[in-house]
């Protein structure tokens, strides 16, 4: 077994970080090579170097960049899996919740309230209330939960709570509490706590083929997309994290894969706040599967779809007919209708399904299987964001059971993201950070719920450079230090990078970033070395997948929008 020497580590992950990486993994033999750098594959490196053993992680593109960074951002237990009576999932993700909101990253992920509406009096209150009752207890089986239990309203209470719904069509309600997570920073954070432990990690690095030493797996064949190098990297064991791309990457070695992921299509809309009133989000009953309206900062977000894609995984597009279903049927209990004026956002994402012998991809489970088909070559597939730790420490245990050395188990039960320690307390002083850098305290608490106590290195970086305390041009939420810290501090490495991902201006912002592009296209240049031309090019890209985006939205079906949205030129090919 190989070991990095150092103990303490830098815990920037930015351009010079990327390169060393990059060096070590060209000349060193890795006990685990990680492919694929969404939730899964950066809970595996965090899992493996926890470990002691030596890690590396590439990544095609950005981190999260695929279905990642497109759930329902929701950290929550699956309440509608009790009806398919999987008892064990449930509980398993539910434990999971409580450890992500209380030790692992209480800065990133946060308890969210719904409400259940109730449409029949008796029957309907009694057999939800039993579920929401067996949700409550299985979450206390694994440890305190987090969050308060579930609530039964009368139709008074919920029309004082929930002033905007169609009291009407409802005798009352439950409430009941998930959690919730910017999704694409947390896995931003994985990754870089993963490296501060000491993986080499490095995105925008493409896996183009796997090194066979007979039928072994012994390294792969890696493309930087940055530089054009081409260079080799060799591991023990290669984890395969691809998710939807998992059987893509299987048909490389020339094995068929040991099972088949489908890709099932979910979408959301991103809607102002002010549309509509409401202390809680809601769990709506659809004829298919369930509707969640969450709460998000000063927007809902609405979904989702579940429907087969089998075009472009990089960019799924969200069509008319999606976006008009999700209105349908929030419409059917909204006292004010919402239309398209009202939807600020839209984004699709692709489930990673286990494909079995249903049809409708809402019965396909959300389990994970490890494989280990290919001597050197372990595949994780499936799965729910939520219980990203144990699939990682699943693939991680097959791994480890086929190297020589007696390798410790899991420690990533105990082990909190980078910005978690001590971020209750930095949130107890928001006022007196707030007073010292000369700044709102709601812009502390936005930072703080963002970086947890990292949020030092931003407010070092405004007191260097107080013109970067100014938000960003048509996305107020954000201010332009978040633009340089995620190059600098968080991989970002192109303007998509930090608009669609490390925020989420490309959602939340009315044009969708377009005001905001040139001004972070700017910063990014001071801090990545852009010239005019690059930082120009950079825009461009943007704004065009922007209009693409836009004009994919109006398209009747998934043919022509995945058509439309294919129109705008791709950051790795460019």
């Amino acid at each position: 077994m190989t070991h990095d020497n150092s103990v303490t580590r830098s815990t920037k992950l930015g351009p010079e970080e990327r390169a060393a990486a990059i060096e070590r993994l060209k000349d060193k033999e890795l006990d685990i090579l990680v492919v694929g750098g969404g939730i899964v594959g950066t809970g595996c490196a965090l899992d493996a170097v926890t470990r002691g053993l030596s890690v590396g992680m590439l990544e095609a593109r950005d981190w999260a960049s695929g279905t990642s960074s497109r759930s329902s951002k929701l950290v929550h237990g699956g309440i509608r899996y009790l009806e398919q009576l999987d008892f064990r999932l449930v509980r398993e993700a539910l434990t999971e919740r409580g450890l992500l909101l209380k030790r692992i990253a209480p800065h990133l992920v946060k308890p969210v309230r719904f409400l259940y509406p109730l449409k029949k009096r008796v029957i309907e209150r009694a057999y939800v209330g039993a579920g929401m009752l067996l949700y409550d207890v299985l979450s206390y089986l694994g440890g305190r939960p987090g969050v308060p239990h579930h609530r039964h309203l009368t139709r008074g209470q919920v029309a004082k709570m929930v002033p905007s719904l169609n009291h009407n069509a409802l005798v009352g309600g439950i409430t009941y509490y998930d959690a919730q997570v910017d999704d694409a920073l947390y896995v931003a954070s994985l990754a870089r706590t993963a490296s501060a432990y000491g993986a080499h990690v490095a995105s925008r690095v493409r896996v183009e083929g796997f090194i066979k030493v007979g039928e072994r797996v012994v390294g792969v064949h890696a493309h930087d997309l940055q530089t054009g190098e081409r260079f080799d990297v060799r591991a023990k064991q290669v984890v395969n994290a691809t998710g939807v791309w998992t059987d893509d990457t299987q048909r490389m070695v020339g094995e068929r894969g040991t099972f088949k992921v489908r890709a099932s299509k979910g979408i959301h809309l991103v809607v102002p706040r002010d549309r509509f009133q409401s202390a809680m989000g809601l769990l709506l009953r659809t004829e298919k599967s369930v509707l969640f309206v969450i709460p998000w900062g000063r927007h809902w977000l609405i979904g989702t779809t579940d429907t087969d894609w089998h075009l472009d995984k990089a960019h799924p597009a969200a069509t008319a007919a999606d976006i008009d279903y999700l209105l349908e049927h929030v419409n059917a209990v909204l006292q004010v209708a919402l239309t398209r004026e009202d939807v600020e956002g839209v984004y699709a994402g692709l489930r990673p399904l286990l494909a079995g012998e249903s049809e409708q991809t809402s019965k396909l489970s959300r389990e994970h299987l490890v494989g280990h088909s290919v001597p050197g070559l372990v595949v994780i597939a499936g799965g729910k964001w939520t219980t990203y730790r144990v699939m990682a420490k699943d693939a991680i245990d097959a791994a480890v059971d086929a190297l020589d050395d007696l390798v410790p188990p899991s420690t990533t039960k105990e082990i909190p993201l980078l910005g978690a320690e001590g971020y209750r307390a930095a949130w107890n002083k928001r006022a007196k950070i707030a007073h010292a850098f000369n700044l709102h305290t709601v812009r502390v608490e936005h930072l703080l719920n963002r970086y947890g106590t990292l949020t030092d290195e931003l407010l070092d970086l405004i007191k260097d450079h107080p013109e970067l305390a100014e938000p960003l041009p048509g996305a107020d939420d954000y201010i332009q230090a978040e633009v340089v810290y995620a190059a600098t501090h968080m991989g970002a490495l192109h303007l998509e990078d930090v608009l669609a991902r490390r925020t989420r201006i490309s959602i939340e912002a009315w044009d969708r970033g377009v005001s905001a592009a040139p001004v972070a296209a700017r910063l990014l240049a001071g801090v990545l070395g852009w010239d005019t031309e690059r930082e120009e090019r950079e825009v461009s890209i943007y704004l065009k997948r922007v209009a693409a985006e836009r004009a994919s939205q109006t398209q009747p079906d998934d043919e022509s929008a995945d058509r439309v949205r294919l129109e705008a030129p791709d950051i790795v090919t460019t």
